[in-house]
């Protein structure tokens, strides 16, 4: 009896070199492996379900990564909201923000930073 691929999950080996199977072409019988031209017969294919999942990190947008960088602390003083932005002076990449209107309406607001380690010693 002749050696029958290897299934993994939904896809198929090659039982003599391992190599992927490719999916059978519409009415083709049999598959033969590129590397060594081990036949398999194309019912090999039926009944498999095909189940594919991305990694949540696979798509990164601009939006989640906002969401990782940025903590909202409410301790004592309200400082603002922690960011992980780095210092152009020191180096450091902690930091506060806060985001204050102070022209009009239609104008863009103002972002202020204070270093993560001033803002503990002003409070202190």
């Amino acid at each position: 009896m002749a050696t029958r691929a290897h299934k993994i999950g939904s896809l198929l080996f090659c039982p003599n070199c391992g190599t992927l199977l490719d999916l059978p072409k519409d009415g083709e019988t049999d598959v033969n492996c590129d590397q060594c031209d081990h036949e398999e017969p194309a019912s090999s294919y039926e009944n498999i379900q095909i189940t594919t999942h991305s990694h949540p990190d696979a798509f990164p947008s601009a939006l989640r990564q906002k969401r990782k960088t940025q903590t909202k602390h409410h301790e004592g003083a309200d400082h603002g909201t922690a960011v992980s932005e780095k210092c152009p002076n020191c180096g450091h990449m902690e930091a506060y923000s806060k985001e204050l209107q102070l022209r009009s309406a239609d104008e863009g607001s103002t972002v202020f930073y204070t270093l993560a380690s001033r803002a503990n010693t002003a409070g202190a």
